[in-house]
């Protein structure tokens, strides 16, 4: 008889919905909401709030006649992007530009975390990466200024190169052979040190006990740092790797312009450069949103290529 009572009253108990229990958990962890608050309300403004003026892409925009009252002409604009005698001529310099910089520069703040962290002074540690973090916080102006200076006729680079391997002493940036690698190297120069900062934090997290272990087996700090070190920080650089595939296509338009000048366009000008000067130069609001929502595609293409890829090949991925 107590045995049916107690089941006759927990029939009776109402059961809360799904809704009342994510208020309850929401109000419980009410902190940790409003730290991610201003990170929410920031991508609804700037990256939600936006992909509605993407509408202007399949019109003829008019800033007077406004969204609604432009005139749709479809695929046009698209279609004229990729007819167009520029298309292949961006597509080769995006490709050529991203790719060598992801080649060269990917790897170097791997490299610094490893060397950093096998030093054994922390103040010499810290001094290192005091210095190689300097140049992230430098204006991207003064940071170009720079580069016109040291690849100028008689800016250090070029001497040096004159001095030493028989240049004939022009401006670096004159030629569009060298653009490309002026551009991946002051990349590494500016960035290598903030980057490193997410390969040391993962450095820390390494059991130390695997060290000890391997030291007891014989093996030297090569071999801890290809059998330990790496292996423990992979699951970070491929999760890395996967980010940087989805700016592929989105070589960053400001340092270009800073740089580049009309005798190199045929090795300088890119997709977000294009863009610029359609879209703010000469004002063609609608063909410059077309292109820029072809860049965007294909980088979200590649970011879920490389992501099915990279689950598949080491079970490590963003989703």
């Amino acid at each position: 008889m107590k045995k049916a009572k107690q089941n006759d009253s927990a029939a009776i108990v109402p059961t809360m919905s799904n809704w009342e229990l994510t208020k309850r958990r929401i109000w419980r962890n009410k902190e940790l909401y409003l730290i991610i608050l201003p990170v929410l309300v920031y991508y609804i403004l700037f990256h939600y709030k936006p992909m509605y003026g993407l509408i202007i892409a399949f019109q003829d925009y008019s800033p007077r006649r406004g969204i609604w009252g432009s005139d749709w002409v479809g695929l046009q604009n698209f279609k004229d992007f990729f007819g167009g005698i520029y298309f292949w001529r961006l597509l080769r310099n995006t490709l050529s530009i991203s790719l060598v910089t992801l080649v060269v520069g990917f790897p170097a703040p791997i490299i610094l975390a490893l060397l950093v962290n096998e030093l054994r002074s922390k103040l010499f540690s810290r001094i290192t990466q005091t210095i190689t973090y300097m140049p992230h916080f430098v204006s991207m102006v003064v940071l170009c200024a720079m580069i016109r200076e040291f690849v100028a006729e008689d800016g250090f680079i070029t001497q040096f190169l004159v001095k030493f391997f028989g240049y004939d002493g022009k401006n670096l940036l004159s030629r569009g052979a060298y653009f490309t690698p002026i551009y991946a190297i002051s990349n590494i120069w500016q960035g290598v040190g903030w980057g490193s900062i997410v390969y040391l934090a993962a450095l820390t997290g390494i059991d130390m006990e695997l060290y000890e272990a391997a030291r007891v087996d014989g093996a030297g700090r090569w071999k801890q740092t290809i059998h330990i070190t790496i292996p423990s920080i992979a699951p970070t650089i491929i999760v890395m790797l996967i980010m940087r595939m989805g700016q592929i296509m989105s070589v960053g338009h400001e340092k270009i312009i800073l740089l580049y000048n009309e005798g190199i366009y045929d090795k300088a000008d890119v997709i977000s450069t294009y863009v610029y000067r359609m879209g703010i130069v000469n004002r063609q609001y609608s063909f410059s949103a077309a292109v820029g929502m072809f860049n965007s595609v294909v980088n979200f293409i590649l970011v879920i290529a490389a992501n099915q890829i990279s689950k598949k090949v080491s079970e490590t991925s963003l989703w």
